[in-house]
């Protein structure tokens, strides 16, 4: 599996390199997500630019990183450019479930303001 982790303060970038998230890939995906998180990574994007197709396998794995940064941080999907991936994720209604974001910037962005909002509960 080829991918590249852009590691910052408040958050790391997961980006596959690969055109297929499939059982191929994901048994050794779901292992980096928990390896990031045993890590301390607060908050992860990751980032679907380069996909083309995601089979179930792929959706376990995304959905296991979902529930690994549930409680502890924000987990986020974006740059999902393939039309496929868009209908897989509405039919089986994941875009409930999940936060999907459309750009990186933005899903930068969206990291710093559930920081700032975690932050401020705490306070309180």
């Amino acid at each position: 599996m080829k991918y590249s982790i852009d590691k910052q303060d408040r958050y790391s970038i997961f980006q596959l390199e690969e055109k297929n998230l499939n059982s191929v890939i994901a048994p050794q995906l779901k292992s980096e997500f928990v390896f990031l998180r045993n890590e301390g990574v607060k908050n992860l994007i990751l980032d679907m630019e380069n996909l083309d197709y995601v089979d179930s396998s792929g959706l376990s794995s995304i959905l296991t990183a979902n529930r690994l940064w549930k409680d502890y941080g924000s987990f986020i999907l974006t740059n999902i450019k393939s039309s496929s991936i868009s209908n897989l994720l509405e039919i089986s209604k994941l875009t409930d479930i999940l936060t999907i974001i459309p750009t990186l910037e933005e899903a930068v962005d969206y990291v710093f303001m559930e920081d700032i909002e975690r932050d401020l509960s705490e306070e309180e």
